[in-house]
């Protein structure tokens, strides 16, 4: 390997890491000031289901959390997961989260339960889930199979979140986002065979 190869892959490291890390940043300084500035009223923000100017929460619900711990435990996989996804192209890491947001907070919309309030940025790591347990099967290549494999190995207790269990929990989010994780492997998965036919 060249020195201008390593060069580009550590730019490429470091662009994922920044990426990342200003997602999470961005994610803490808006759990901190709702706290200690809003006194939790910025949770307001989220998804209200079947309430026209609800949907909006659409957009905020994977920014705003129900305190330190809850966006402690979604930090980890958020990093994780997304890294996995921006492994092969950082590209992926938009496209996979846009569509993961959209369905996971459409979903919620249409199907969460009256005059609830939905936050959290669950949902999209349960669509980064669905993506990278799934694209091993769209693609069908050796190492989108093995990534698969290895997500499955440890993340695999995640399934279990997309079923009714607690109540507090967006079951819907998470369910709807592992869907919207899906349809995005299934998108690029298509994307990629077609490109490798060419």
């Amino acid at each position: 390997m060249s020195k201008n190869e390593v060069n580009a892959i550590a730019r490429e490291v470091q662009t994922q890491g920044l990426i990342l890390g200003g997602i999470v940043a961005l994610m803490w300084i808006i759990e901190i000031i709702d706290i200690f500035v809003f006194h939790g009223r910025l949770k307001i923000y989220g998804v209200h289901p079947h309430s026209i100017s609800g949907i909006w929460g659409i957009l905020y619900m994977p920014f705003l959390h129900g305190g330190f711990a809850h966006l402690s435990a979604n930090t980890l996989p958020f990093i994780t997961l997304g890294w996995l996804i921006m492994l092969r192209n950082t590209s992926d890491f938009f496209i996979v989260s846009v569509i993961t947001m959209l369905v996971s907070g459409l979903g919620v919309w249409l199907f969460g339960a009256p005059n609830s309030v939905h936050i959290g940025a669950s949902g999209v790591i349960f669509g980064y889930f669905g993506f990278l347990l799934l694209r091993g099967y769209f693609e069908r290549s050796f190492g989108s199979i093995f990534l698969s494999l290895f997500v499955f190995f440890l993340y695999g207790g995640l399934i279990w979140g997309i079923l009714p269990s607690q109540p507090g929990i967006s079951w819907q989010g998470h369910f709807f986002g592992f869907v919207g994780g899906v349809l995005a492997a299934q998108l690029l998965g298509r994307k990629k065979r077609e490109d490798s036919h060419l």
